[in-house]
């Protein structure tokens, strides 16, 4: 069982240690807004499973991608005994960042007592954009280097 823990986690890391957290953050956020994009063209008539399912599934899949790469290379770029420190920061502006985004996306969505088309289109265009300049800048902002995949307790071996 721990062998098969050990080979799972080195799967989910190798794209980061691979291309690094710069570039995972980037095509991250890219999926996520190419996901968010075909919902900002959905109009009454489209199905829920055509339309909305495969759309939401891209922008969680880059979004995924994005919290692995946020928490891995927080824990991997710092000293072991700072982990639970970091690991307290990354995971509070998680959450901070979704209920903020969360709560703006659905003020804009409920700005009249029935949510109209315009109002889905613009809560999911606030959606697409904001995946689509995160991406354009994180690489300006995802600091430099590799995150270190051994020891540490934080479980990266």
């Amino acid at each position: 069982m721990r062998a098969w823990t050990r080979v799972r986690r080195r799967a989910r890391a190798r794209p980061l240690s691979t291309a690094g957290p710069r570039a995972c953050a980037t095509e991250g956020l890219t999926v996520a807004a190419l996901g968010c994009l075909p919902l900002v063209f959905v109009d009454p008539a489209s199905g829920p499973w055509t339309t909305l399912l495969p759309s939401l599934a891209t922008a969680s899949l880059g979004l995924g991608a994005v919290f692995v790469t946020a928490t891995t290379t927080a824990l991997g770029l710092i000293a072991p005994h700072e982990a639970g420190l970091a690991s307290g920061i990354v995971n509070t502006f998680h959450e901070l960042g979704g209920s903020i985004g969360v709560a703006l996306v659905s003020t804009l969505a409920l700005t009249t007592p029935t949510p109209t088309p315009a109002c889905l289109t613009a809560a999911y265009t606030l959606c697409t954009l904001t995946a689509a300049a995160a991406a354009l800048a994180s690489p300006l902002l995802v600091p430099r280097g590799r995150p270190h995949m051994t020891g540490g307790p934080h479980g990266m071996h």
